[in-house]
C-alpha cells in the first residue's frame, strides 16, 4: 500500500507550484498539472508512486524539482525520453511545461505505466507510455533519434546508457537528477555541469553531453 497524498486545494496547489517553478507557468500548464496531481492522490494508496518520505512536500520537492529542469533545456531538443518514469516525475512535468516536446515515458512496471497513461491522456499531453526496460540493446518502440534522455532517482547501468546512444547525435544531451554520486558513463559521454536544486545540499541536476570522446 503506499502513502495517501495531501488533500490540496487547486488555488493552494498553484500557489506552491508557481512559487516553486524558475520560469512563469501558463495557465495551461497549471492547469494540466493539476490534473496530474488529482490522478497522483487517486492511484499512490494502491500504486505506491509517490513515498511517505516526501507527501508533505510533493509539490516543492517533485514538481519543483522537475521544473528546474526548465532553463537547461536546448532549443534543439524536441524527442524526449524518460527512463524510469513512476510517478511522472520529470517527463510528465515538462511535456505540461513546454508544449513543443514529445515525451516519451519508459516505465518498466505495469500498474505504474497504467498511471502514467490514464494521467497523460486526461491532461492531455503529449506523451505515450513503453511499458519496457532499457538495456543495451533499446527496446521496440523507442523513436529512432533520441535529442535528450532524462532519468530522476533512477541509476541506469552502463549498457542502458551505450543502448540509448545508438539513438543519439553531439547534439543531444542527457539530465539525471542525482545526489552526491556520479552515474558510470560510457567512455562517449562526458558530464556538462551540475546544478544544485533548491532547498537541498546533496539533490542536483546533472547535465550530460553525448559523443565526446
Amino acid at each position: 500500500m503506499g502513502a495517501r497524498l495531501p488533500e490540496l486545494g487547486r488555488m493552494e496547489f498553484e500557489s506552491r507550484l508557481r512559487g516553486s517553478s524558475p520560469v512563469d507557468l501558463a495557465a495551461e500548464c497549471v492547469e494540466r498539472l493539476w490534473i496530474h496531481y488529482r490522478e497522483l492522490v487517486r492511484w499512490n494508496p494502491t500504486v505506491s508512486l509517490v513515498g511517505p518520505g516526501t507527501a508533505d512536500e510533493i509539490v516543492e520537492r517533485h514538481y519543483g524539482e522537475s521544473l528546474a529542469a526548465i532553463p537547461l533545456l536546448e532549443a534543439q531538443w524536441r524527442t524526449v525520453v524518460d527512463v524510469g518514469s513512476g510517478a511522472g516525475f520529470p517527463a510528465i512535468v515538462l511535456a505540461a511545461a513546454v508544449p513543443l516536446l514529445e515525451v516519451i515515458l519508459v516505465e518498466s512496471r505495469e500498474r505504474k505505466c497504467a498511471f502514467l497513461e490514464a494521467a497523460a491522456r486526461k491532461a492531455a499531453l503529449p506523451c505515450s507510455c513503453l511499458n519496457a526496460r532499457v538495456g543495451a540493446t533499446p527496446p521496440e518502440g523507442l523513436p529512432p533519434k533520441i535529442d535528450l534522455v532524462t532519468s530522476r532517482g533512477v541509476s541506469l547501468p552502463q549498457s542502458a546508457l551505450e543502448g540509448l546512444s545508438s539513438r543519439m547525435d553531439a547534439k543531444s544531451g542527457a539530465l539525471f537528477w542525482v545526489g552526491e554520486e556520479t552515474p558510470d558513463f560510457p567512455k562517449s559521454w562526458k558530464e556538462a555541469g551540475r546544478f544544485q536544486l533548491p532547498g537541498s545540499r546533496v539533490r542536483s541536476i546533472l547535465q550530460a553531453r553525448v559523443g565526446a570522446e
